[in-house]
Parts: C-alpha cells; sequence; structure tokens
C-alpha cells in the first residue's frame, strides 16, 4: 500500500502544477487588463496632484470619471478636490448624484454620507453637515464625526454643546480636551455677564476652573466680574491668582488692578492716593518678570501718581536693563516733560514713536496670525490660548515673512 500511495502522488503532482500555472496566468492578465482599464488621465491627474496643481487636477480627473463613470475612487477623489478648490457645490451635487442613481451596499452609502457631510461643513451649511454627521454615531466614522461636530458647535458658538461633545470626543479618543472645555465655559461666562447674570458667571466660571485650574481666562473673568459689583478687593484677589496659574499673563490684568487699586482710595476725589500699593504690586511683578506689558501700565502710572521725574528714572533703568524702542519712547517722553525747552527730545521722541508704530502685535503660535490685541481665540485658525500674552515688536522682516504665510 505504501508503494502504491507513493505513485498516486507522483501522477497527481505534476496536474497541481499545471493548475497553479493556469491561475498565476488568469492572474497576471487580470491585473494588466484592470491597468490597462485605467484611463490614461488617471495618472496625468496624479501627476497633478503631487506637483499641487489642484485644478489642472479637477480637470484630468474629471475626464477619467467621465470615461470610467462605475469607479466610486474616482468620485471620492473629484469630490475631495472640488472641496479643495472651493467648488464645494460642485462636491455636492457629485455626492448627490451617486447617493440617488447608483445601487450601493450599505457600507458605501456610509463612505458617501461622509464625503456630502465634508461637503456641507466646507460650504458653511452646518444644519446639513451636523444631520449627516450625527447619522454618523456608531459607526466606523464615529470619531471623526464627533471632531466635525465640535467643529460646528465651535463655529455656530453653541458652547453647551460644544462642552458635551468634547467630553465625549476626549472619552472616546483618549486625547484631552480640558483646555477647550474651561474656554467653552468662560464663553458662556461671557454671554452671562453680558446680560448682568451674574450668579450664572460665576458658576460657569467655577466649571472652566473644575476642567482646567490653570485656565488664567476664568480668573481675569472672575476679577472683572467682582470689579463690575464694585468689591475691588476680591476683584484683585483673583487677578493675583494669576502668578500661580502663568504669571506671563499678568500683564492682560495690569491696568485693571492699578484701577482697581486707584478705586479703593479713601478719598475718592483724588484717586492718585490709591496709586501707591498697586503700583508697589506691578513693580514686584516687573522685578520678577519683566513682562513689557507691565511696564507700559507701570510707567503711565507712575507718571500720573509720582511725576516725570521718578518716570524718567523708571524708563532710564528699564532701558539699561532690557533695551527697547519702547522705553527709549518713555524716557524722551518724560525727559520733555522735565525741561520744556529740549524741543530736540519731543523730536526724537516723535521719531522713535514713529519708528515702532504698529510693530508691537499679538501673532498666533499656528497660523502666524496678527493682531493688534489679544484674542483667546486665534480669529484666523481658531486655536484657543494660541496668541501668546505678551505683545512683540516684530521687524519688518518678520511681518512680510508672516504676510506670505
Amino acid at each position: 500500500m505504501l508503494v502504491e500511495f507513493e505513485y498516486w502522488w507522483l501522477l497527481i503532482l505534476p496536474l497541481f502544477f499545471t493548475l497553479g500555472w493556469i491561475a498565476a496566468r488568469v492572474d497576471i492578465k487580470q491585473l494588466i487588463a484592470e491597468s490597462t482599464s485605467l484611463p490614461a488621465t488617471y495618472f496625468k491627474g496624479l501627476n497633478l496632484l503631487i506637483a499641487d496643481q489642484y485644478h489642472k487636477a479637477v480637470d484630468a480627473f474629471s475626464e477619467a470619471l467621465y470615461l470610467n463613470k462605475d469607479s466610486l475612487e474616482l468620485h471620492f477623489v473629484l469630490g475631495s478636490l472640488f472641496r479643495r478648490t472651493g467648488e464645494t457645490d460642485r462636491a455636492i451635487h457629485l455626492h448627490l448624484n451617486l447617493l440617488e442613481n447608483y445601487e450601493l451596499t450599505d457600507q458605501q452609502t456610509t463612505s458617501i454620507k461622509v464625503e456630502l457631510a465634508q461637503d456641507y461643513f466646507k460650504a458653511g451649511l452646518y444644519d446639513r453637515a451636523e444631520e449627516l454627521f450625527l447619522g454618523l454615531r456608531n459607526t466606523r466614522y464615529d470619531q471623526a464625526a464627533l471632531r466635525h461636530l465640535l467643529d460646528i458647535y465651535v463655529k455656530e458658538r453653541e458652547w453647551s454643546q460644544a462642552v458635551a461633545m468634547a467630553t465625549e470626543l476626549e472619552r472616546s479618543s483618549g486625547v484631552s480636551y480640558r483646555k477647550e472645555v474651561a474656554q467653552y465655559f468662560c464663553e458662556l461666562a461671557a454671554n452671562a455677564m453680558i446680560s448682568q447674570e451674574w450668579g450664572a458667571a460665576k458658576a460657569f466660571l467655577a466649571q472652566a476652573l473644575d476642567a482646567n485650574k490653570n485656565c488664567v481666562r476664568a480668573n481675569v473673568l472672575l476679577g472683572d466680574i467682582s470689579a463690575q459689583q464694585g468689591d475691588h478687593q476680591t476683584a484683585i484677589a483673583f487677578w493675583k491668582k494669576i502668578e500661580m496659574q502663568q504669571p506671563d499673563y499678568l500683564g492682560l490684568v495690569a491696568q485693571k488692578m492699578l484701577k482697581s487699586y486707584s478705586t479703593l482710595s479713601n478719598d475718592e476725589s483724588d484717586a492718585r492716593k490709591g496709586l501707591p500699593e498697586g503700583l508697589a504690586q506691578l513693580h514686584h511683578y516687573q522685578e520678577v518678570y519683566q513682562l513689557s506689558s507691565i511696564m507700559s501700565v507701570l510707567y503711565e502710572g507712575t507718571l500720573q501718581a509720582e511725576g516725570a521725574e521718578k518716570a524718567e528714572k523708571l524708563a532710564r533703568t528699564e532701558l539699561i536693563r532690557k533695551p527697547s524702542l519702547k522705553s527709549l519712547d518713555q524716557l524722551l517722553q518724560a525727559r520733555a516733560m522735565l525741561d520744556d525747552e529740549q524741543h530736540d527730545l519731543q523730536l526724537m521722541q516723535q521719531t522713535v514713536r514713529n519708528a515702532i508704530g504698529d510693530r508691537a502685535a499679538y501673532y498666533c503660535d499656528q497660523c502666524g496670525f496678527r493682531a493688534k490685541q489679544y484674542h483667546w481665540q486665534c480669529p484666523a485658525c481658531n486655536a484657543w490660548e494660541s496668541l501668546p500674552p505678551e505683545p512683540s515688536e516684530a521687524t519688518i522682516r518678520d511681518i512680510n515673512l508672516l504676510k506670505r504665510k
């Protein structure tokens, strides 16, 4: 029996070899057929994409899709290109046509809805986009849907929904959204402050600090509320807490602190009597942190309360320690006030002031957006806390580079 078994295998092995050779030939022929069925414009479009020539790539892929109307992948590529080039109406029409006129599997239908939802989002049709993204929850696109829903609620300033969505996304992805959630609560508090709903505003700010204990904005707003209610001692206490959070932000409240210290004066008819304690506090901050924004407030307060001579000394000390055009401008201003006959000093001061002009500004770390005043959220890229709290005196070269971006 053993000998017969070996002979049978000798007869069967060539048959297996022949069948394998035939199968391989069929696979090769099929591969060649599939590659040759792709229109040449498809490869032309790929080359244009690599070269970042998106509008020309649109034409190439449009021609490729005309020659191969059943290719779902070509539809997706072309739809993405339409969004990239701002032709969202064509992208919407393309994907709606797929849903209405093609027989699709459930998975294909879901994939097309993802594309269509992105079309609506790009076009600013947030209600339609929201409806589709909500329908994509609990699918394999769940996290992508959550991220887009969060973007929608932020753009529409629906802060309560943004909090809920960020919390869900945090739970789903494992990525922290504590900083963003705290900012959403601050936005809710700011809206409540406009309506003078002080209790609700304070509650929102407590939630902001619970979400992110280093949320500077929460203490800024808590101080603002106390100041508006006439409790300046409490306002100052809230603003002082910023030193324990992120001291670089103290410059944002320096002027407010000095004003509240002035208001605490026993003699309200002469607010200057309340300035010494406030000036001493700012002197301390400046010695420790050396922030240009605090120096500006300190100089103006010193000039008002103690006169040009003290202000000149302060500006000279700062200029020696940390040379800047702003400090030079302050020094020349004080010197000119001390001697009315020194017209050359006034001329020099005006020259320096013209030189620094609008150069001092806040520049977003994410996109380079230039702002004359501080924003908690960048108006250009919507990133939170991306603008440094201290303005920078950018050079003309820096400004030109940022403009090119």
